[in-house]
């Protein structure tokens, strides 16, 4: 008899995006669009309006990009990397303000909003479960389209909460972040923590497909255009098929 094939690979890779404070900072942006197959947009807590949530989607949409929303704390001075101390109530209030600007752009450019993952560190908040996962998945539920994702930390404690509450979760790995020996992200304010280097972003990339649905790479790292394409061609080279794995 012969061998069952082995399954082919699936990964998507995506990019945090909506974030650029100049014209420089979003051509990188608009170029990682070119290569990755899925964008989380800044949507007005720790970067991002109407305008760039705008010029971002249309971007996506035109190169046949899935689009997720990248809401946060109100934490623009701190660009959201850090914890706030918030009661659920006005956590709530802003991250549906946040979730209902990015859906009103989104229907503007006719794009559908396929996930939603926060950012900096109402992520890894959100990804250990508890009161701030419980809000984020409260104001998914009542504002999005039934099928959005969660996107989570790989191995996220979280991820029976969501999938209890009835939303998908997507598992994700990081190409151009640092790992600490208990497989959380390394703070990025130790040296080593954010790569700058192709084919370390790549070679990261490989070690983590296996374990995640999707790989991200930061529109604000030191040369993220090179790293994702790095990433990619790896991935490719690899056998791996490189996709939205919710398609738009």
């Amino acid at each position: 008899m012969s061998e069952t094939p082995p399954s082919i690979r699936t990964v998507d890779l995506n990019a945090d995006v909506g974030e650029a404070v100049d014209g420089v900072g979003r051509q990188v942006e608009l170029d990682l669009i070119g290569v990755v197959t899925s964008v989380h947009v800044a949507c007005g807590g720790h970067a991002g309006d109407d305008e760039s949530m705008q010029v971002i989607m249309e971007a996506a949409r035109q190169h046949g990009v899935a689009v997720g929303a990248h809401p946060s704390y109100p934490d623009r001075s701190g660009f959201g990397r850090h914890p706030m101390e918030m009661t659920a109530a006005d956590l709530s209030a802003s991250l549906r303000t946040q979730l209902s600007d990015c859906l009103r752009v989104a229907r503007a450019c006719d794009v559908p909003i396929r996930s939603v993952k926060a950012h900096g560190a109402l992520y890894g908040e959100v990804g250990r479960g508890g009161s701030q996962c419980d809000v984020l998945v409260s104001a998914v539920r009542d504002l999005c389209d039934p099928g959005t994702a969660i996107v989570l930390p790989a191995g996220a404690k979280a991820r029976v909460a969501v999938e209890a509450a009835g939303l998908p979760v997507l598992e994700e790995g990081f190409c151009d972040r640092a790992y600490a020996a208990d497989g959380q992200l390394m703070s990025r304010e130790l040296a080593g923590a954010v790569y700058d280097d192709p084919a370390l972003a790549a070679a990261q990339a490989l070690t983590l497909v296996d374990q995640v649905d999707t790989l991200c790479l930061h529109g604000d790292s030191p040369g993220a255009v090179a790293m994702a394409e790095a990433v990619r061609r790896a991935l490719i080279g690899a056998g791996v098929v490189v996709a939205a794995v919710l398609q738009p």
